[in-house]
């Protein structure tokens, strides 16, 4: 359910340790920089060609997409100074989010959350290297991320992105990664209300496997918008003069989403406990509906078995004249059997009209 990468233990303190053959996708670079009236976006091979610092007023994004190649990592945190165990934690994906600061950046971990095609929530490690006029986005995969609106409104100019600085940028993806579990949690509210108009009708073990499945989901996304809460807060009053007051503003707003986010969560964990309960409690009314039936259709056939069983003993034999008899009666009688036959239907009849008198039927 939960992937954390970890060094073997002992290993040094900042030591980047190489993904296995295969475990990871070789890094591929986008710049986007950009300006009030300017924006350039380029694919890059590498990221060598790239000046420290962008031009005044101007903003560089370089978004790095794939954990494959150590010795670009290595070479990317020598050429902006990043510091070696901000870029240990890159390796280690699975890091709670986070917000440390450096020297003369900051460093950002942001989990960000998506459903897959088979409805598997998954969860994917975004870094992020705050400084002076430039952000540093370093992904696991380029296929699934969350930041082409953010995207487009640096193409388009729409709102306050192309006017402000990199510390915006890096507010408008946190709060893109933030406002994605907004859908997420739409379309588990619509099924839970699917499953629960299915639990009033017909309960079955398929409404029982989705809402474990939704619980799970659940408890991801507590586990992942919790601390991005902390981590926006922490922005929110950080003092190393790389957020503007400006952007503060914007923070309050991406904070009070993670905080309706958590009371979603919180809600529908309710929810989906309630239905389970409701399950739980159908299932138990079905199976006592079940017991009383089966207990009156037994208390009705104990005493016609009784009656049965003691006609069955077949004790026919003749008695002499004026000698006392404790033979069976009515077994000569032409009318013996239809009588007896008669006699069982009445108990039944009368035990059937007395349950109902009791309202057990």
């Amino acid at each position: 359910m939960f992937t954390k990468r970890f060094s073997r233990p002992g290993t040094a303190p900042a030591t980047l340790t190489p993904f296995a053959p295969g475990e990871a996708l070789k890094p591929t670079f986008r710049l986007i920089e950009y300006g009030p009236e300017h924006v350039e976006e380029q694919a890059l091979d590498s990221f060598e060609s790239i000046i420290n610092a962008p031009s005044e007023g101007k903003v560089r994004w370089l978004d790095m997409c794939g954990l494959g190649d150590v010795e670009a990592l290595k070479s990317l945190g020598e050429k902006f100074q990043l510091h070696p165990l901000a870029l240990e934690d890159v390796l280690h994906v699975g890091q709670r989010p986070k917000v440390e600061p450096y020297a003369d950046h900051l460093f950002i971990v942001a989990q960000m959350i998506y459903l897959q095609p088979n409805g598997a929530l998954r969860t994917e490690q975004v870094s992020m290297f705050l400084l002076q006029g430039i952000l540093i986005t370093i992904q696991e995969e380029p296929l699934h991320d969350v930041f082409g609106p953010v995207r487009d409104r640096i193409r388009s100019g729409r709102g306050f992105i192309r006017k402000s600085g990199a510390d915006y940028l890096a507010y408008a993806l946190l709060d893109a990664i933030v406002d994605h579990c907004f859908p997420i949690l739409e379309s588990l509210g619509e099924s839970m209300e699917e499953i629960e108009t299915e639990l009033l009708s017909e309960p079955s073990k398929k409404c029982v496997h989705a809402l474990h499945s939704h619980r799970r989901t659940l408890m991801q996304l507590r586990r992942f918008v919790w601390p991005e809460r902390d981590v926006v807060s922490l922005l929110l009053h950080e003092e190393s003069g790389l957020i503007a007051a400006s952007t503060r503003v914007f923070l309050r707003d991406c904070y009070d989403h993670t905080i309706q986010i958590m009371d979603l969560v919180e809600s529908y964990r309710d929810v989906a406990a309630g239905l389970l309960e409701m399950y739980l409690s159908s299932v138990s009314l079905k199976t006592n509906e079940i017991m009383r039936v089966l207990t009156v259709i037994s208390s009705v056939f104990i005493p016609l078995t009784f009656v049965a069983g003691v006609y069955g003993m077949n004790f026919s034999q003749s008695s002499e004249k004026g000698e006392f008899s404790m033979n069976m009666p009515e077994l000569h009688q032409p009318w013996g059997y239809p009588a007896c036959l008669i006699l069982m239907a009445l108990i039944a009849i009368g035990q059937i009209l007395f349950f109902k008198r009791k309202k057990w039927l």
